[in-house]
């Protein structure tokens, strides 16, 4: 029961954070690290973020379907799959590449308290600079776009950066409007997290029994109605704002763990 309630709470947690920038495994980390959840962990954080990327699938589900019925036939179907394409393998291929490193070296909360900091730096400093719009639609992205939001994505293996964050600044960056930037990073959520998913569940099969279902399954659920209604107040949300207050969250939130650890309020894994 105690699990359960741990992985209810981890959900929660991740559905709310994943399509935030404010980087979900970083929360993830922190959390797991300070409630001590231990039940094969990095392989459960993997397997709730599915239930995070289903709620994008749900919501968008209009757009997947009209894609999918003309993904044979339908130019702007077919532009819109080679984007996703094109975004998603360059994390695809540095992710086989690095991940074990990075997981070995970098998955602790001193390191993701940097790279929130480091973050919350960088959106504030992209949200002051002008902005000059040339995408106002999905649809209207050119394989160029795509590519050099795939590219920012691979930024975001650092835990603490956030994926969402990298893409949908890097958006802003290149030219996109916000509905735009954070619509596509959405989109690629979905393939990218599937894969990582699917990646890392093989890989640790091993570490994956019976009776961890129930946990599984409580932080499945709640990630997806949490991520559901995240997604929805995000897009709302940054119709009429900018992305300074979640800046200053992760600056404020980087520091409190900083200073934790100086002052050995808390003892951090490292």
């Amino acid at each position: 029961m105690e699990n359960i309630l741990q992985a209810i709470l981890l959900g929660i947690i991740e559905g709310v954070t994943e399509f935030l920038p404010i980087s979900s495994t970083g929360h993830l980390i922190v959390a797991s690290d300070l409630i001590g959840f231990h039940n094969d962990g990095r392989v459960f954080e993997i397997a709730i973020q599915l239930g995070a990327i289903l709620a994008v699938v749900v919501e968008y589900r209009r757009k997947f379907f009209g894609v999918a019925q003309g993904m044979f036939s339908d130019a702007k179907s077919q532009n819109f799959i080679l984007n996703l394409l094109i975004a998603f393998l360059p994390a695809a291929i540095m992710g086989v590449l690095f991940i074990s490193l990075i997981k070995t070296y970098l998955f602790n909360p001193l390191s993701v308290a940097t790279m929130l900091i480091l973050g919350g730096i960088i959106i504030l400093w992209a949200e002051r600079r002008q902005h000059q719009v040339r995408v106002t639609n999905v649809d209207d992205m050119t394989w160029k776009d795509a590519l050099k939001v795939g590219l920012f994505q691979v930024v975001s293996m650092i835990p603490g950066t956030s994926r969402s964050g990298a893409t949908i600044i890097g958006g802003l960056f290149i030219g996109l409007d916000r509905k735009v930037a954070a619509e596509f990073s959405f989109f690629l959520a979905v393939p990218t997290m599937f894969a990582a998913t699917f990646y890392d569940i093989y890989k640790h099969r091993d570490l994956l029994h019976a009776g961890d279902f129930p946990v599984f399954a409580a932080g499945f659920v709640t990630a997806f109605f949490a991520a559901w209604l995240a997604v929805r107040t995000l897009v709302r949300f940054v119709a009429n704002h900018t992305y300074e207050i979640f800046a200053w969250y992760r600056i404020a939130f980087g520091l409190v763990i900083l200073l934790t650890a100086y002052t050995g309020l808390v003892t951090w894994n490292n």
